[in-house]
């Protein structure tokens, strides 16, 4: 079973106007740094996402994260580049 129920765009939140901001909602308590890249479609394996990760270039709540492990819980924000992926729970 996913740890995600769903993945949409929205503008609620932006940190950064220039960002694109995308929304995960779990179905669990937590889901881990790589399965959420590719839940939101951020890279298409989890070997994608290891890479991305360890070049240093993801950022959980505004400090890199090198570990493709880390749990994350509603309320916390991802970003890189130009986008942002923000962890919602499941109302």
């Amino acid at each position: 079973m996913s740890n995600i129920s769903q993945k949409e765009e929205t503008e609620n939140r932006p940190l950064s106007p220039d960002k694109t901001m995308e929304k995960l909602v779990l179905r669990e308590e937590f889901i881990k740094l790589g399965q959420a890249l590719k839940a939101a479609g951020f890279c298409e394996r989890g070997s994608d996402a290891k890479e991305i990760i360890l070049e240093g270039i993801v950022y959980v709540n505004g400090e890199q994260e090198l570990r493709r492990g880390r749990k994350l819980y509603a309320g916390d924000l991802v970003s890189s580049g130009d986008w942002q992926l923000q962890i919602c729970k499941n109302d």
